[in-house]
């Protein structure tokens, strides 16, 4: 009965989400002129979305770093090389099977199976480390928003330059004192694991400064990755699969304030999804030895 109940909500939630991100893509869409973005597709310089892919290639091995460093602090001990296996696996999981059990509950499955490491250590360590990737995009998305030429309507009436420099310094702060209270095991790791963070999530702020030379983009590209990362959080709201529709809807939305061309932005978007997918794809051949 219970399995049944469990199918049931996991294909809910699948429907779930393939209605919200066919809602998403429809209003996109909609928004935008579909005539120039097929041109602008048709413009792509293909050179520079290797070194692209490369980059971002690159963000995932830091990330896949700092989610071993939770790990050693709750005494699992596995080679860089089986967690990244494991990383990539997960990658897969999350985008191509969004109504399982995901990329997080399949890796602390195979982990609490093999090293018999408690379950809620490895959620635990799996949660802080979405959250160690969140605190590094709000991080960054403060700092951007400072250079960047904003059209806010409230802009003038109250001193958000300041209010958003404060804010920036007190995220770092502000996550250390959330991690003694509710992740206190995974402070010794700390530091490393937030440049960790840091690393990947400027490592996928270069990969977009790369798309964007792709497009033609000559002009504006701290507006486009201020976007990139307000997008960025919305895709990790589990509301569409792997995020498609939803980024595209932040890039549609935010043109008027960022001065952004709407048809550019939303191709970035597409073609950052194509890079992930092809890069989760191959989570999908890889074999699991636990002796590497």
């Amino acid at each position: 009965m219970a399995k049944t109940e469990s199918s049931h909500k996991k294909r809910f939630t699948t429907a779930l989400k393939l209605v919200l991100t066919s809602l998403a893509l429809f209003l996109v869409f909609r928004k935008i002129n579909t005539n120039q973005l097929l041109e602008i597709v048709k413009t792509i310089r293909w050179a520079w979305l290797i070194p692209a892919v490369l980059i971002f290639v690159l963000s995932k091995l830091f990330t896949a770093f700092r989610l071993n460093l939770y790990f050693k602090d709750i005494g699992l001990f596995i080679s860089e090389k089986l967690n990244l296996k494991l990383y990539l696996i997960g990658m897969f999981y999350n985008l191509f099977l969004p109504g399982g059990i995901g990329g997080d509950g399949y890796k602390v499955y195979l982990l609490n199976k093999q090293y018999q490491t408690p379950v809620r250590s490895l959620v635990q360590a799996s949660l802080l480390d979405r959250l160690g990737g969140l605190v590094a995009i709000v991080f960054l998305l403060l700092v951007l928003i400072l250079p960047v030429d904003l059209s806010l309507p409230f802009a003038s009436q109250i001193p958000w330059e300041i209010l958003v420099g404060i804010a920036a310094l007190l995220v770092f702060p502000a996550f250390w004192l959330l991690q003694k209270l509710l992740f206190k095991s995974f402070l010794p790791s700390f530091w490393k694991a937030n440049a960790w963070s840091m690393a990947g999530q400027v490592a996928q702020l270069v990969c977009a400064w790369f798309i964007l030379k792709s497009l033609g983009v000559t002009e504006n590209f701290l507006a486009y990755q201020l976007v990139f990362l307000l997008s960025s959080i919305v895709a990790v709201l589990p509301l569409t699969i792997g995020g498609v529709g939803a980024r595209e809807l932040v890039f549609v939305y935010a043109h008027t304030y960022a001065g952004i061309d709407e048809a550019t932005a939303v191709a970035f978007s597409l073609i950052f999804f194509l890079i992930t997918a092809m890069v989760s794809l191959t989570g999908s051949m890889i074999a699991i030895n636990f002796e590497d």
